[in-house]
């Protein structure tokens, strides 16, 4: 298992499990250098986030020229992570919606965190000393300047058109895509998407409908495969839900 140090944060690779004695951390969906799974500690009281350069090298320290050497800091405040764009160039989105420079933004579970319109992807998690972190790597998100995929849902219909191609939901898909649809760029656990997607199923003791892992990986693997993997970025968190990658509002 590879280990990387800056002068801030402890990075390390996420090939499995890791235990990480920290109260959060921020994983790399995309960006260069880093391989998809790394994690930064963001246990210190201030994490810069930017581009590395001769005068300066962040803690977490991307290579691409769109993200600027102070992207964004993340300070642990009261005990909870807060984020602040420090004037980038080319802007920091959360969950898709972009910050405005200089202003806190507390961050909560899941958070999807973009730098210079897609440069870089995170994922921001709080983890807590006792717990082991296990994250499958998220799709890696199509560059930002490619064009999005001609597809549109109609719910009433139930129906999804992809490059003109008519293609009808079975009920299960239906509710599948509703509900990461409905929580775009944040993961949904494990726990909803039963709920969601198989209320007639009867429910254990834990009150959670009795379907296994098998059945919902089946599920979004058929989804992927018969709309098209770049129709619906879905994407594992292993062992906590699923997240719908979206830069675009459906219908």
């Amino acid at each position: 298992m590879e280990s990387f140090s800056n002068t801030g944060g402890n990075l390390l690779s996420a090939n499995g499990g890791i235990e990480l004695e920290n109260y959060a951390c921020l994983c790399v969906i995309s960006g260069e250098p880093y391989r998809s799974g790394t994690c930064v500690d963001l246990s210190a009281d201030e994490t810069l986030i930017g581009r590395i350069s001769k005068q300066l090298t962040p803690d977490l320290a991307f290579t691409n020229a769109f993200i600027s050497r102070r992207h964004i800091v993340i300070r642990k405040e009261k005990n909870k992570a807060v984020l602040y764009d420090m004037g980038s160039r080319h802007g920091t989105e959360i969950n898709g919606v972009r910050l405005t420079p200089h202003h806190p933004y507390p961050l909560n579970n899941f958070d999807i965190i973009k730098l210079a319109k897609g440069m870089a992807i995170l994922h921001f998690s709080y983890i807590f000393a006792d717990q082991t972190l296990e994250i499958e790597p998220l799709s890696v998100i199509r560059k930002p300047e490619a064009q999005e995929p001609p597809f549109k849902i109609f719910w009433e219909k139930r129906e999804c058109v992809v490059e003109g191609k008519r293609i009808p939901m079975s009920e299960k898909e239906y509710l599948l895509i509703r509900v990461l649809h409905e929580n775009a760029n944040r993961l949904v656990p494990l726990e909803e998407i039963k709920s969601r997607v198989w209320p007639e199923r009867p429910t254990g003791t834990d009150g959670i409908p009795d379907v296994t892992l098998d059945e919902l990986n089946a599920l979004v693997y058929r989804v992927r495969k018969k709309y098209g993997k770049d129709t619906f970025l879905i994407s594992a968190v292993r062992g906590s839900g699923y997240v719908l990658e979206s830069e675009s509002i459906l219908s």
